[in-house]
């Protein structure tokens, strides 16, 4: 039968995890990732939500090592929602630390890509799966006097999943760690902060300690310059006598961050306003929906062109096949209508290589120029107007649900991205990760007219707080043109196979 190592189970190690983590596993941890590893050692449930490249998943990593090697035999169950978070994350994680501490001595075990496994006694063993891949029924199998789960993006957790882990922490003892980014203001994890079951930690890019002190002291882990090229993106200076809960000092200035700059530098939760069109969680797992598929969709080409106008640095080009946006390009301004006109539809006709692909241009502006010299080319280009009512041979258009009309072309199309994005719908529909688009699409807000209809904010007011114009979300919106009688029905253009 296996057992732990003689050279890992002395006391010193046992009892002291920061000190197993340094000189078994050979790893170094800034000050919050050892407060985060203490409180695991010695507390039932832990909660961590963390900004962009904190290291959350590298604590993750070294805790669910340091409990394997604490207690025999014992279980570790590591879940997320994709398969990408858990096998080329966090087992990639444990493996590596795994590999280094395999070059300072015997410290048994096998590491295969999704379970690390002692081959003399089955009852010792980690093991990593994406969270939709077991039932929740299938979690009664875990049991152990001495068992471990760690969830990691948590925000994408459902409550049936955690329901059932509570289920097998029955053990003499059990550890949960949960961590992630706080994208979602509902479930477990958005639950776990208000919760006094849990021990809680932040973990803001503000104080990493790249950024404090402005080099790479940990590789891997967020930079200043990242930080500060968000600061600048998502963030309004303000003075500081009207700083409020969650802004900030950031160089001697305060600010006020938006919905994107809370979750992903902060590791605050964003504020979900009611009025929002587009979800901030939606776009992240639709962009973790993308790095899974690896950007490949299927079916014709539906290509959306946002054309620059003439005060305007570029045109931005969508490429979505099915329900997935393949990428997005942007494209300078060569500055003179009739050069744009040319080097567009020059390019649009270069992209459309099947009979059945087709392109989605905004013809307000520039771009019905660029329309009607592709349609003298014989390119098949769809003038799409934004302005124009909503409606399809004198029937209105309506949303997936039936339910729902729309003031103009433009909420009708934006309304669509939503629908394709919203997690109940199914459609499902897959984003690059794109800083842009993701600002676009979390930016719009909406309203009920008196007669029912959906209108959106005003673009100049969306323009205002985004410091420009929302091309990105745009480009994908005009995707969604109804072209066809069949995309009248609320399809937007997906059929009812790739749905």
């Amino acid at each position: 039968m296996a057992s732990i190592p003689d050279n890992i189970k002395a006391e010193e190690y046992v009892s002291d995890w920061l000190r197993m983590a340094n000189e078994v596993f050979g790893v170094s941890l800034d000050s919050r990732q050892e407060e985060i590893l203490k409180a695991v050692q010695h507390n039932k449930r832990v909660t961590v939500r963390s900004g962009h490249a904190r290291g959350k998943d590298f604590i993750a990593a070294v805790a669910s090592l340091c409990f394997l090697y604490s207690w025999y035999p014992s279980k570790v169950i590591c879940t997320a929602p994709t398969h990408r978070q858990v096998v080329d994350i966090m087992m990639a994680e444990i493996g590596k630390m795994w590999m280094r501490a395999r070059t300072r001595g015997n410290i048994g075990g096998q590491y295969l890509t999704q379970r690390f496994k002692f081959p003399d006694d089955p009852d010792w063993y980690l093991e990593g799966f994406k969270a939709a891949d077991r039932a929740p029924e299938a979690w009664t199998g875990y049991h152990s006097n001495h068992i471990m789960v760690v969830v990691t993006e948590a925000s994408g957790i459902e409550n049936e999943t955690f329901d059932a882990i509570e289920g097998i922490l029955t053990g003499e003892v059990s550890r949960l760690l949960i961590v992630g980014n706080p994208n979602r203001n509902s479930g477990e994890f958005y639950d776990s902060f208000r919760s006094p079951r849990y021990e809680k930690f932040v973990l803001s890019c503000l104080d990493a300690p790249n950024v404090t002190a402005k080099k790479n002291i940990i590789p891997g882990q967020v930079d200043y310059e990242w930080v500060k090229d968000k600061v600048e993106k998502w963030c309004r200076e303000i003075p500081k006598e009207e700083a409020e809960d969650n802004d900030f000092e950031f160089e001697g200035k305060w600010y006020r961050p938006n919905d994107l700059f809370l979750p992903k530098v902060l590791g605050q939760f964003p504020r979900e306003a009611s009025d929002q069109l587009i979800p901030l969680r939606w776009v992240e797992a639709a962009m973790e929906r993308w790095e899974d598929l690896g950007g490949k969709g299927s079916g014709p080409l539906r290509l959306g062109v946002d054309v620059a106008g003439m005060g305007r640095d570029s045109s931005v080009y969508t490429f979505r096949r099915g329900n997935v946006i393949e990428k997005m390009e942007q494209f300078s301004n060569p500055g003179k209508s009739f050069t744009i006109h040319m080097e567009n539809a020059g390019r649009i006709k270069q992209y459309l290589t099947d009979y059945k692909d087709a392109a989605f241009v905004d013809t307000i502006g520039e771009g019905a120029g660029v329309h009607s010299r592709c349609v003298e080319q014989g390119v098949k280009s769809v003038s799409v107007k934004f302005s124009e009512a909503a409606k399809r041979y004198g029937r209105p258009l309506k949303d997936m649900t039936d339910e729902r009309t729309f003031a103009n072309m433009r909420a009708y199309c934006w309304w669509a991205v939503r629908d394709a994005l919203d997690p109940k719908l199914g459609v499902d529909l897959a984003l690059p990760p794109i800083d842009e688009l993701k600002e676009d699409l979390t930016s719009p807000t909406f309203k009920l007219r008196s007669n029912g209809d959906i209108i959106l904010e005003p673009k100049e007011d969306i323009k205002k707080r985004l410091g420009r114009s929302p091309d990105f979300g745009d480009s994908l919106a005009n995707t969604f043109y109804p072209d066809t009688l069949e995309d009248d029905s609320g399809d937007w253009g997906i059929t009812g196979e790739e749905r």
